[in-house]
């Protein structure tokens, strides 16, 4: 069912919030320096990657129902973790874990959408996406909103715990059992005479780097925005979370419209046009003279970048069926590294220069994507957008509900 799926991406972007909204509080609670932080958020990333190369594979053989479900409740335990944190060694425990679960759920939801989004035979991917950024705001929203009101740390983070777990199972029964390689390519044969999925490897590797580009800078947002605002034009971590709010909004906003979009003119206008509005967004908000400003700028930014990775996602779902799952992991693994490893080399540039200059790291990202946007274009002989009738027919049943 495209609601399950729909909400699958909200809970996961109400989680994500959970933690971004908070780092200026956390990072106070435990003392943690710019550069210790960017190094935590590196380990984030490293145990985020190892999660999506084993659930990648994992969808392809038992499908990616259970693995989301599972990643879920995971993650909705994680995110108490780092509320708990006290020093810096129980913060990075806290981050790894939070990291795994929420890598394994990035690749298993990413896998549920695409092959939602085949039933559908027509682009849906960038509103799923969209959902899991209506999750950010509000996330963002109910964290600015409980700073305002002095709403203890854990009293927050146990309220969206339980949320999340009891979400995770209600929605498990609507969830896609189909796998997203259930449609085979024509296959090669080895020398043993099996058969063996083709993958073009050149194209995965070039999705992989934009990927990694994309949300390197789409991270910088995340784990920077707030705490630019506040340290910068000396405002509260209230205001520092509507930075991170305006930036989630806009988000929303093209996230919903960025399928028709790339309907009529195509994935690739979509990614090399965002990315130029995303420039422009980031030189505001850093040169902005004061915070309402630099706020607007984080809108820019969101509005650019919220349409490029939902089209490397697909491009990399429907390359070839019988290995759609492997594939994604690889792809959505960079990303993630992407978006873990630009927020962390900011700490150590920051501690060099300022925080703002650092900033301007991520235009490095955006550039890249620019260049190299058309790898998102279809294949013209790729795979059908039909499934085999044996998991089709259970699936578009949900889909119909």
């Amino acid at each position: 069912m495209r609601v399950a799926v729909s909400c699958i991406f909200g809970l996961n972007g109400l989680l994500a919030a959970m933690w971004v909204a908070h780092i200026p509080v956390i990072r106070e609670r435990t003392g943690v320096d710019h550069a210790t932080l960017g190094g935590l958020l590196l380990a984030i990333g490293g145990s985020a990657l190892v999660a999506m190369q084993l659930v990648g594979p994992l969808t392809d053989r038992i499908g990616s129902k259970w693995p989301t479900v599972v990643s879920a409740m995971g993650l909705s335990l994680a995110i108490l973790l780092p509320g708990l944190a006290t020093s810096t060694t129980t913060l990075a425990v806290g981050l790894v874990a939070f990291g795994f679960c929420n890598g394994a759920l990035d690749v298993s939801m990413n896998t549920q959408a695409v092959v939602c989004e085949r039933a559908y035979r027509r682009p849906i991917m960038s509103s799923f996406h969209g959902y899991f950024s209506v999750g950010g705001l509000a996330g963002a929203g109910l964290v600015a909103v409980g700073l305002a009101l002095d709403v203890p740390l854990m009293a927050v983070l146990g309220t969206f715990s339980a949320v999340g777990v009891v979400s995770a199972i209600v929605l498990s029964r609507d969830l896609l059992t189909g796998r997203a390689g259930d449609e085979a390519d024509t296959p090669q044969q080895d020398k043993a005479g099996e058969t063996v999925p083709r993958r073009p490897w050149g194209r995965i590797a070039l999705l992989a780097l934009v990927a990694f580009m994309l949300m390197l800078a789409e991270g910088v947002a995340y784990d920077w925005s707030a705490l630019y605002i506040v340290e910068t034009y000396n405002v509260s971590d209230a205001v520092g979370a509507v930075a991170f709010g305006a930036f989630s909004a806009t988000m929303v906003i093209f996230r919903f419209s960025a399928d028709t979009v790339s309907a009529r003119f195509g994935p690739v206008a979509v990614v090399r046009g965002g990315a130029v509005v995303a420039v422009a967004g980031m030189a505001l908000a850093i040169c902005a003279p004061s915070a309402p400003w630099s706020i607007v700028g984080w809108a820019v930014f969101g509005l650019g970048i919220a349409g490029g990775v939902p089209q490397l996602f697909t491009a990399a779902g429907n390359l070839t069926m019988a290995a759609s799952g492997q594939i994604i992991s690889v792809v959505v693994g960079f990303g993630y590294v992407g978006m873990l490893a630009g927020p962390a080399v900011i700490g150590p540039l920051s501690h060099w220069f300022s925080l703002g200059s650092a900033l301007w790291f991520a235009v490095v990202g955006l550039v890249v994507a620019i260049v190299f946007a058309p790898v998102v274009r279809p294949r013209e002989s790729g795979p059908r957008t039909t499934g085999p009738r044996h998991h089709l027919s259970d699936d578009r049943a949900k889909l119909e509900q």
